[in-house]
């Protein structure tokens, strides 16, 4: 499945094996990230800063290669699925270890299976498939379905709101042990200041070649530190001078100072994903369709790619909820994006009796694109008359208040375009925005269970029709993720969630 991942500056970015091969275990770097995760349970949040630090400690039965194809990571093999597709065996890798020392078993993966069913919205996602989960033997379970439901592997495979595996001893709710089976585990967490991991020496590596997220994980680093730097200024200094080793989320506009530091480089995705904004269904304003149809229409996409991006080889206006050149590629609905016409917009207000309330929306400037964003968004809506709300926060507390419908109408996230398109959030009907209603269910159904890719394919054009009909988000537009690494970082590769397995450092 094509996901084209481009890497600008490549020759400078990618070490060759043999240097690789000849460096020795150490070093320890410092990973600027743009604020403090809101937890290290990663079944219990679908923010990109707990995916990007958890899953250098926790894992997932399968994972993605380079080509986002489904593999196994701690399960030993493919599973073997019956020919009606409601069941899979599954086998698990002998002797892996816990950071605690026990050993992993099928206990373990079918309890972290039941809460992740349970608390998380990507397991909520998947629950009303499942039959049960059931161990067959020490190292061996079975997941039972209701119904055939294609993207179980994909759901299970993915290291956002994460079906990690943890030992059964040590379930709560909330997590209280952060223990894991990854190449790294936490040494310590100094709230707002850094999370220091460690290299695991009992981590058991899988024998196969390194690719995307999976094949060799090879803890090489003694230690790696999160550390949050909220402010984009101080995130660009720090990586201009070297301070840090890898800096997330830079402002396009830096990229010429990076290209020009002596001590980092930029490292571009081309293309990232998504800026959108979510609506409210649960609760307030945004239950309206006819109001959500007038932000809809109010918004002006490109004006707020100019602002957030600036660089127009940073970002595309396109409504397509996979751009061109992905399976998932469809036209359909998009005639309902981007019209960014306030005076049509005041008509569906009145239609709808909008009553003069402020629109209350939650932005970060953690990630500055999505301020800059929310301040053209901000003057449209005006134009078309609304009162608006503009509320800050870092992004910790955002991802609580979204969690509470009494508490906003819109809020700005963005994510990558993933292998299925069952892994964005709004597919969840638990994911904050609550999209749950029939139309939804009656377009998205019949694509969830649907076995065969091409016929996947063409049911995604109806999905796409219904998210443009009932509004639950508006996409902005399709963009390009700018970071920088350290000139003695040797592997990374570029990655919506970047990972530090496999890396090594001139630093020692």
């Amino acid at each position: 499945m094509k996901f084209k991942i481009a890497l600008l500056l490549a020759t400078a970015l990618v070490a060759a094996p043999s240097i690789l091969s000849a460096q020795e275990k150490g070093g320890v770097i410092n990973v600027a990230t743009i604020g403090e995760p809101p937890t290290l349970d990663p079944m219990a949040s679908t923010a990109d800063l707990v995916g990007m630090t958890t899953q250098h400690i926790f894992e997932t039965l399968f994972t993605f290669d380079a080509e986002w194809k489904v593999i196994p990571l701690l399960a030993e093999t493919m599973p073997v699925i019956s020919a009606d597709g409601k069941t899979y065996d599954i086998t698990l890798r002998k002797d892996v270890k816990f950071h605690d020392g026990t050993t992993m078993t099928s206990a373990d993966a079918v309890a972290s299976i039941e809460r992740w069913m349970s608390i998380a919205s990507r397991g909520k996602q998947a629950a009303p498939y499942i039959e049960r989960v059931e161990a067959t033997g020490d190292l061996s379970l079975k997941i039972t379905l209701k119904s055939s439901y294609a993207p179980l592997m994909s759901l299970l495979a993915f290291n956002n709101s994460a079906a990690v595996i943890l030992p059964k001893a040590n379930l709560a709710d909330p997590l209280t042990k952060i223990i894991g089976t990854g190449p790294y585990m936490l040494k310590e967490r100094k709230a707002d200041q850094y999370i220091q991991l460690v290299r695991f020496d009992g981590y058991k590596a899988r024998s196969e070649k390194a690719s995307g997220f999976g094949g060799a994980r090879k803890a090489i680093l003694d230690e790696i530190r999160f550390v949050p730097v909220p402010d984009a200024n101080t995130r660009l200094q720090g990586a201009v001078s070297g301070q840090f080793d890898y800096t997330d989320s830079i402002a396009p506009e830096n990229f010429d100072r990076l290209k020009a530091s002596t001590a980092s480089q930029p490292v571009v995705l081309k293309p990232f994903g998504a800026p959108v904004f979510v609506m409210n269904m649960k609760e307030g304003m945004m239950t309206s369709k006819v109001l959500r149809h007038a932000i809809q229409v109010a918004l002006n996409p490109e004006d707020m790619l100019l602002a957030a991006f600036g660089n127009p080889e940073f970002f595309a206006v396109d409504g397509a909820l996979y751009p061109e050149g992905y399976v998932w590629h469809t036209k359909e609905g998009i005639e309902r994006y981007g019209s960014g016409d306030p005076e049509a917009a005041a008509k569906l207000m009145k239609e709808a009796g909008y009553d003069g309330k402020p629109v209350r929306i939650l932005t970060s400037r953690q990630y500055e694109f999505h301020y800059k964003m929310a301040q053209v968004a901000a003057e449209y809506l005006k134009a078309a008359g609304f009162a608006v709300d503009l509320q800050v926060f870092d992004w910790a507390t955002l991802t609580q208040r979204r969690a509470d419908p009494a508490q906003w109408d819109i809020f700005i996230t963005h994510g990558p375009f993933p292998a299925d398109p069952a892994l964005n959030g709004w597919m969840s009907d638990s994911y904050p925005g609550w999209w749950a209603n029939d139309a939804k269910h009656a377009a998205v159904d019949p694509f969830l269970a649907e076995p065969d890719l091409q016929k996947r394919i063409a049911l995604f054009g109806a999905v796409q029709k219904t998210f443009y009909e009932e509004a639950p988000v508006f996409k902005v537009g399709d963009f390009n993720a700018l970071s920088a690494e350290a000139k003695t970082l040797h592997n990374v590769q570029p990655s919506p969630w970047p990972y530090f397995w496999n890396v090594t450092t001139d630093k020692k």
